[in-house]
């Protein structure tokens, strides 16, 4: 198991995304997170097919935290089932991993 993973999610609007994204950085759960231009989602909720605009939301964190980082995404989420999509990190530079460990460790 790789130390290192991305955690992928999306929010309804600009506004929440940014305001997610600030929160997991504060509070040392995600070193870094990208949040990416508008796009347009179809999915079935509920047997309706849905059709709405998201934000993708990519999380860079490390495994020790996603515990943490779920606990606080599914408090912090308006939907009612986010999407939570983890996605070990196989390789990198290693400056930058170290630099995610060192943003992401707890300073109690």
């Amino acid at each position: 198991m790789t130390e290192f993973v991305i955690v992928l999610t999306t929010m309804p609007d600009d506004s929440r995304a940014d305001e997610l994204a600030r929160t997991l950085v504060i509070e040392r759960l995600a070193a870094c997170v990208n949040v990416h231009a508008p796009m347009s989602s179809t999915y079935r909720w509920k047997e309706t097919v849905e059709h709405e605009a998201e934000r993708q939301l990519v999380i860079k964190t490390t495994r020790d935290r996603l515990p943490a980082l779920e606990m606080r995404l599914r408090e912090l989420h308006p939907y009612e089932l986010p999407e939570l999509i983890i996605v070990p990190i196989e390789g990198g530079s290693g400056a930058y991993l170290k630099w995610v460990r060192m943003q992401t460790e707890s300073k109690l």
